[in-house]
């Protein structure tokens, strides 16, 4: 992800991706991919909230379905994503990584799915996704409670499957794909959908309704108060409609 200095998220870079992970999933040579982000900062820092500021629901309904589209084509690649999370992952940019199969990260990584604190949520999968990988509690913690986890705490409860010192997860993530060429390409693609199966019933009925809601905030005072607050730099008031 290249777009400095936070790598955010745009329409442009999220049809990029989804096309890129369809081009990989249709060479048959390639059966792993990794995503991280440049320089040494940030990982990703979501969406640029400047795209939400004027509380215009067309715009917010289009970046949505974008998101949605591009993270769930990550999901489906037939060989293994894995997220080198080399520092912030806020909001969609955390979710892209939850989008993977395996995340790893450097220790000085902390992660957020902050949109409430915006009047937004989490519509590129982070409700569903978080919630499957550490549970309701925790995912309940992190999004309703806005909490931001460092690298250890989100080893320990099982967000990430490894923390890497400063500067190496790219390396880990490009070794861990290294063993991936090792297994039968065939297999992997289905012992993945074997895997992932347990939870596509929910998730599908799940994710368009994400996505819907995430569009009905923009009927809110919430959510423009929220945004336009961010951007000014100064805390939010709320009123709860």
């Amino acid at each position: 992800m290249s777009n400095p200095p936070a790598n955010t998220w745009t329409k442009a870079s999220l049809q990029q991706l989804k096309q890129l992970v369809l081009e990989l999933e249709h060479d048959k040579n390639m059966y792993a991919l990794v995503i991280t982000g440049e320089g040494d900062k940030f990982f990703s820092a979501g969406a640029d909230l400047k795209l939400f500021a004027d509380g215009d629901k067309g715009v917010a309904s289009d970046m949505a379905r974008v998101f949605g589209d591009a993270f769930e084509t990550l999901s489906r690649f037939r060989g293994v994503s894995i997220a080198a999370i080399n520092g912030y992952a806020m909001g969609g940019g955390l979710e892209v990584a939850l989008a993977c199969d395996i995340r790893i990260a450097e220790q000085q990584a902390q992660m957020a799915l902050p949109e409430a604190k915006v009047g937004l949520l989490p519509c590129a999968g982070g409700t569903q996704n978080l919630a499957w990988l550490v549970g309701e509690g925790w995912a309940k913690r992190m999004i309703l409670c806005g909490e931001r986890l460092k690298a250890d705490t989100a080893l320990r409860i099982g967000l990430v499957e490894d923390v890497v010192p400063t500067g190496q997860a790219l390396d880990a993530a490009l070794a861990l794909a290294e063993k991936v060429g090792e297994q039968s390409p065939s297999a992997v693609t289905a012992c993945k959908h074997l895997i992932q199966q347990g939870r596509s019933g929910t998730m599908h009925g799940a994710l368009p309704l994400e996505r819907e809601l995430f569009v009905a905030l923009f009927d809110t005072k919430d959510q423009v108060e929220g945004v336009q607050a961010f951007l000014q730099k100064r805390q939010p008031t709320w009123v709860n409609g």
